[in-house]
């Protein structure tokens, strides 16, 4: 993977100076204590990121943590005190009026927390306003919106008007207008926040669904930790206008930078985040076998027997109760696959159930006992 977007040491100020500000801040002064006695606040805080092209990056935190303001810094409507964005190896800063706003046009579509449809158009036409604004003719752009309608399962609503609508229907015209774009970046601003939460997860859904049929490089701003864990590939954590860490989900459960991070994960459901090759171990009885057509199980004792080829693909597995079970046969894991989920099958089985990677190679085992001491993350 490359970088798509990069952040390099952003700084956005305000209320005075921000070289004032820089200077006290970078020099670790609580930024609470400077805000009361100067006025001053710093909405981010030397944020050094890079988002990879293709996965979609979750930016969290509370309210007044930065968040939605660094979104406005990717995609040039704020621009920063001090550091440099780069989209597409472009700087921002060495950008005109002109050429920002065609970026935005071509390489970006933004979905935001309000909607933002037009109450006097129809659901088609505001799904194909950045079509019009990039002036593309009108059938042409009707045409491609009423594709984005139907991606997001709205082709039937194409002539109602917003008022006419849900509010989880309304924001589905909002990401249809952005696909219509067909952007390589969509940035999204609390998309579902304003939804009933049943809604929400349709749209999470939605959103996932849609990533698996064309991959693109998705921020997506959210304060729901759940929200962030089921969408993203990787989540910054933000507070004070500073990413405390960012990483993988399980990265940031399972080894927290701060006390601030552990907190932030104090509630979550510890098996809705770890994978289950996080978790996996070698078995007692591991049979390398690259030569037999069949493996020679007699000599070895123990109960079950994982049989593996040269390669470290599984060739099959023996136990007392069931006998030789070939490949084809055993029940496995996945490594990517959620402890939640691999529960009911680690239950149901004689033999704790091998997790294999991608490529179909063995990582090791999940026992019940595995399970149950992988719930008890110290948080």
């Amino acid at each position: 993977m490359s970088s798509e977007i990069c952040l390099d040491s952003l700084w956005k100020i305000y209320g005075g100076s921000s070289d004032l500000a820089i200077k006290q801040l970078d020099s670790d002064v609580d930024p609470l204590d400077f805000y009361q006695r100067t006025g001053i606040r710093a909405a981010v805080r030397d944020v050094s990121l890079e988002v990879e092209i293709g996965e979609i990056f979750v930016v969290m935190g509370l309210s007044g943590s930065g968040k939605s303001t660094l979104l406005r810094l990717v995609n040039g409507l704020v621009r920063p005190c001090s550091g440099e964005v780069r989209i597409q190896g472009l700087s921002l800063s060495s950008l005109s009026s002109e050429e920002l706003n065609k970026l935005r046009r071509e390489q970006m579509g933004m979905v935001f927390q309000s909607f933002a449809l037009f109450p006097h158009r129809t659901v088609i036409d505001n799904a194909a306003f950045g079509l019009e604004v990039a002036g593309m003719p009108k059938r042409q752009r009707r045409d491609l919106a009423f594709k984005a309608l139907e991606r997001v399962g709205l082709a039937d609503e194409c002539r109602k008007r917003p008022d006419q609508l849900s509010g989880g229907m309304q924001q589905r015209v909002g990401l249809a207008r952005a696909l219509a774009l067909d952007p390589p970046i969509l940035l999204m601003d609390e998309a579902f926040s304003a939804l009933d939460p049943l809604i929400r997860s349709d749209m999470q859904e939605l959103l996932l669904e849609l990533q698996a049929e064309r991959q693109r490089t998705i921020v997506f701003i959210s304060h729901d930790l759940d929200e962030a864990i089921r969408l993203g590939d990787r989540i910054a954590l933000m507070k004070d206008g500073q990413v405390l860490q960012c990483g993988q989900a399980q990265s940031l459960l399972c080894e927290p930078a701060s006390t601030a991070v552990r907190h932030f994960f104090r509630d979550i459901d510890v098996a809705a985040v770890l994978d289950v090759a996080s978790i996996a171990s070698m078995p007692d009885q591991l049979l390398v076998d690259g030569v037999s057509s069949r493996p020679e199980l007699d000599a070895v004792v123990g109960d079950p027997v994982y049989v593996l080829d040269e390669s470290k693909q599984l060739r099959g597995v023996r136990t007392r109760s069931d006998g030789w079970i070939e490949a084809s046969q055993v029940s496995t894991l996945r490594s990517g696959m959620r402890v939640r989920e691999a529960m009911p099958l680690v239950a149901s089985l004689a033999y704790p159930p091998p997790v294999l990677n991608t490529d179909g190679c063995f990582l090791g085992v999940v026992t019940p006992l595995q399970l149950l001491r992988s719930l008890e993350v110290d948080l």
